[in-house]
């Protein structure tokens, strides 16, 4: 009976209260319309004045807008590129018709990054790029990440055609670990990696609302890593944007046949919204891409010198220590007359070379064999790599509000790929899987957010390692178990051939040739080596891509990344924001490190790494024309001291739309999970971190490593005193100073002018150290290569590094909707101690020009863009060079069709297909060409 009598009471009160609810409160409806095009307009905010009920038009440019403020009210309807309008509702009866007039958007965008508050970003005061609904519609590329391309003072690495690599000022390369890449306000790195792997995982085409890049020093506001700057890519929230979306776009690319036969390509996405009574909303979007990559087949010869290697002239016949850049396998190299002198002491000196008719006589005569280095025969990466690019992307989410003004919502990321990654190695990622799930409250005021990260490598694998194993599986580089293992091996048959070729000369008395004996024993050597295509290679590449490393070249990595953090604006709060601004938070966040041994130094189990971190910003305007931001950070690192990073900005406006601006920032890094903790055998050598435990655990102290200069010398020398100790310090965070000075304007109300000049000072460079560590426990082991343990680590440099540099945009808005943009920039170090490596890798000057019109003729629109980058010392760990200047375009037709939310797409990026490199160790990058057709694309 109780029961009963609760049940009747709830529903009773529930009642109530509806009844009560629905008599104060009424309920708007319209259609909102560009007033030029008479076209409905969706994603307009629609906001009751002085409450806080609102909402936004459906993909129909329909609103309905529930709210208990008495009448009449007034309806603030406002949208990016249109003139805000106030609209005053007497009676709610019917459906009102709004037309928004057209507005230039100059300037006019609104940007959070460069102060994690709502501002213009005319009036930020550093640096900031945007790409927003409009440009995003219009950008000529094949996706909006590679669009990123077009901003001011950005370069990309291309790694593969779905892994690029943005940075900011410098430091270009494959996986940047200087620049933070935020989703949603989630980092979006791979805990395994330190690094965000391009656009595998993130947001789908159609999800993308906006892209705010901030350059340079960032780490005041978001941290460790913003050395370079900060990207925020921003989703669409589901109660905003609605309704059904889908682009289907397909195209060629190797339409020259210079890599592979012409393929296709295939990009298909969509994506799927409903708001239900401005309480409840969700979302789902998907995205799935599918191509031939582009290849890298540099056979250039490599030089392999300490940490950099150079190239140098020869090819495989001319050069018996060959070492191709995209070639693998042929790392492997040993001096022939070391080896066949420990082989002929180990047979008790014979009187003949083991296995030969060569006399003791001849070949220990320096005259007659002197030191050679020989490499193994390698593989091409196109045989080992795995070139079917795929990409697929699934994000949803569910919105609950709250209340009017506060936002509760879960949503969910995952990403998986096929795709290949230039690092000291090509690895080749396959079936690489990285899921980020995120909860969240959020207010105007504040928010708090939990999230995760979890990396699965899939198959992963390193194809240098790959190529190396092949060769041992077929035959070893040398077997000394046993006297017949010895025999089987690859250098004592290369050995035996050339000095049976030469003596046999010597003997005829015929001139020595080099040339031909060295061709004839890599004959003999490589006699029933395997094929690729052939079943013994592909079952010997599939067993050797199965064995985990170092047995394999199996990288396993389930890495983890959990993160809490809020935020809040206390002057909002607290009622002084009319005086100064006030935003301070906090944040968590934990790495756990699971890579099974064959990444990290993780075999004992999970390696747990925590961090917190807290800022405060104060801003405040003076006279309605200066505005001074105060802004400070401080991070701990369990295994490094805390650090502060301040930051002091000041805008001056000293006519309307027309901004000065200038800055102070400060930015650091801690170093990466793998500069602390890997533990990594690329065959070649092993990658160690830079703690403590590492420099016990290789006995560094009593065992010392000697740096590879020296090695190299004493080697030639057969001297050990020409050795010389490395010095292995713990590793320390990297920090920059950078100052900035800017003006943004518009001129004539038709021209956006933005530029910038800055100047910063790097210390504590990370940067790698390679040495040699005997494994007999005496120096002279060194001299040995079969007896030597290479060693890589991370080591902090003494030197201090200046960069400088400057940019220049412009906009102009021409008649008849045409709108003419470029940009030109450039960047230079400075003060760079000889010998020095600083990675630096960003060519002197770049250029953007574009032209572009959205309703040219009759529903049709246009943009091109030529692009020019100038030539590039580039220094990797891969290999160091310089890499040409290149020119290339991109351009897209539109053709919206009438009566429909349907648009037609013809685009193409590298429109000449002339091919370019953006790295050392890259694929050449051609022509990409296609044709989509969207349905409710905004």
């Amino acid at each position: 009976m109780r029961k009963s009598l609760r049940y009747w009471a709830t529903g009773l009160m529930a009642g109530i209260i509806s009844i009560a609810a629905f008599a104060q409160t009424v309920t708007i409806r319209g259609t909102v319309r560009n007033s030029t095009t008479k076209q409905p307009v969706p994603a307009v905010s629609v906001t009751v004045k002085g409450a806080a009920d609102g909402t936004f038009t459906d993909d129909n440019g329909n609103f309905a807008i529930t709210t208990s403020a008495k009448l009449p009210l007034v309806l603030i309807v406002s949208s990016i590129n249109f003139e805000t309008k106030e609209v005053t509702i007497d009676n709610p009866a019917g459906t009102f018709e709004i037309d928004l007039v057209p507005t230039s958007s100059l300037g006019q965008e609104v940007v959070i990054s460069a102060t994690r508050s709502a501002q213009r970003a005319l009036d930020a005061p550093v640096t900031v790029e945007r790409l927003g609904g409009a440009s995003l519609r219009a950008v000529a590329a094949p996706n909006y990440y590679e669009a990123l391309t077009n901003l001011k003072g950005v370069d990309m690495h291309t790694a593969s055609l779905t892994f690029r690599t943005i940075t900011t000022r410098g430091f270009v390369s494959s996986g940047n670990t200087r620049l933070n890449q935020l989703i949603d306000g989630m980092d979006n790195q791979a805990p395994g990696l330190n690094f965000s792997v391009g656009n595998i995982v993130g947001l789908t085409e159609l999800d993308v609302d906006n892209i705010e890049l901030l350059a340079g020093a960032s780490s005041a506001l978001y941290g460790s890593g913003g050395m370079n700057g900060t990207l925020l890519i921003s989703s669409k929230n589901p109660f905003k944007y609605q309704g059904l979306s889908y682009n289907i776009k397909q195209g060629i690319m190797h339409t020259d046949g210079k890599q592979r036969d012409i393929s296709p390509y295939y990009d298909w996405s969509m994506r799927w919204a409903k708001n239900f009574n401005d309480k409840i909303a969700f979302k789902i979007s998907a995205q799935m891409l599918y191509a031939k990559d582009w290849q890298a087949d540099d056979d250039d010869n490599v030089s392999r010198t300490s940490v950099l290697s150079t190239v140098k002239p020869g090819n495989r016949k001319t050069d018996p220590n060959y070492d191709g850049i995209n070639v693998y396998g042929d790392e492997t190299s040993a001096n022939i007359r070391d080896i066949a002198l420990l082989l002929w002491d180990a047979s008790g000196r014979p009187a003949n070379f083991p296995g030969t008719s060569v006399p003791a006589s001849y070949f220990t005569n320096p005259s007659n064999f002197a030191s050679q280095l020989v490499s193994r025969t390698g593989y091409q990466e196109k045989d080992l790599v795995d070139y079917n690019t795929i990409n697929f992307k699934f994000t949803g989410g569910i919105h609950y509000k709250i209340t009017p003004a506060i936002e509760a919502s879960w949503n969910t990321y995952w990403g998986t790929g096929t795709t290949v990654y230039t690092g000291a190695d090509r690895y080749s990622l396959r079936n690489f899987k990285i899921a980020q799930h995120k909860a969240e409250v959020r207010h105007k005021n504040w928010f708090v957010r939990a999230y995760t990260t979890q990396e699965n490598a899939g198959q992963s694998y390193n194809a240098t390692v790959l190529g190396r194993l092949i060769n041992e599986v077929w035959k070893p580089s040398l077997n000394s178990s046993s006297p017949a293992t010895v025999a089987a091996s690859w250098y004592p048959q290369y050995i035996g051939a050339y000095l049976t070729y030469k003596y046999n000369l010597f003997v005829a008395g015929v001139p020595a040739d080099d040339y031909n004996a060295h061709n004839f024993a890599r004959g003999i050597a490589d006699a029933g080596r395997f094929v690729p295509g052939t079943p013994q290679f592909e079952n010997a590449k599939k067993s050797v891509k199965s064995l985990p490393i170092p047995r394999g070249a199996l990288f396993l990595d389930r890495s983890d990344l959990w993160v809490g953090e809020g935020q809040f604006n206390l002057s909002d709060v607290f009622g002084f924001s009319d005086k100064v601004e006030i935003i301070t938070g906090v944040g968590y966040r934990q790495n756990v490190l699971n890579s099974q041994g064959t990444i990290f130094a993780d075999t004992a189990g999970k390696i747990n790494i925590s961090e917190f971190g807290g800022y405060i910003q104060l801003k405040r305007k003076f006279f309605d024309v200066l505005t001074l931001t105060a802004a400070g950070r401080y991070d701990k690192h369990e295994n490094f001291e805390g650090r502060f990073t301040p930051r002091f900005t000041g805008v001056l406006n000293f006519a309307k739309d027309n901004n000065l601006r200038v800055s102070y920032q400060t930015a650091y890094r801690f170093p990466t999970n793998q500069n602390q903790y890997i533990n990594l055998n690329v065959g070649s050598g092993i990658l160690i971190g830079s703690i403590p435990e590492f420099q016990d655990y290789y006995n560094l102290d009593n065992n010392p490593g000697y740096t590879a200069e020296s090695i190299i010398a004493a080697r030639a020398a057969a001297n050990p005193a020409a050795l010389v100790e490395a010095v292995y310090k713990k590793i320390k965070p990297e920090t920059v100073v950078s100052t900035e000075i800017g003006y943004k304007g518009i001129i004539g109300r038709k021209m956006l002018v933005d530029f910038y000049v800055y100047f910063s000072k790097y210390n504590d460079f990370i940067g790698t150290v390679a040495v040699g560590q005997s494994l007999t426990g005496s120096p002279t082991g060194v001299l040995n290569p079969f007896t030597t343990r290479n060693l890589s680590y991370n080591q902090n440099s003494d030197a201090e590094v200046k960069a400088t540099g400057w940019g220049l945009g412009i906009e102009y808005q021409l008649p008849r909707g045409f709108l003419l943009s470029g940009n030109v920039y450039s960047d230079r170090l400075k003060d760079v101690p000889p010998g020095y490596v600083t990675f630096f890798n960003a060519p002197k000057y770049r250029v953007n020009l574009g032209l572009r019109n959205e309703n040219v003729f009759k529903n049709v629109g246009f943009n091109v863009i030529l692009k020019w980058q100038d030539e590039t010392y580039y220094e990797g760990t891969f290999v160091t060079g310089t890499l040409p200047s290149f020119l290339w375009a991109e351009a897209q037709f539109t053709y919206k069709v009438p009566n429909s939310k349907g648009i037609i797409k013809i685009g193409a990026t590298n429109l000449a297909n002339s091919y370019f490199r953006t790295g050392y160790g890259s694929p050449a990058v051609g022509g990409l060409y296609y044709v989509s057709y969207g349905y409710n694309i905004f």
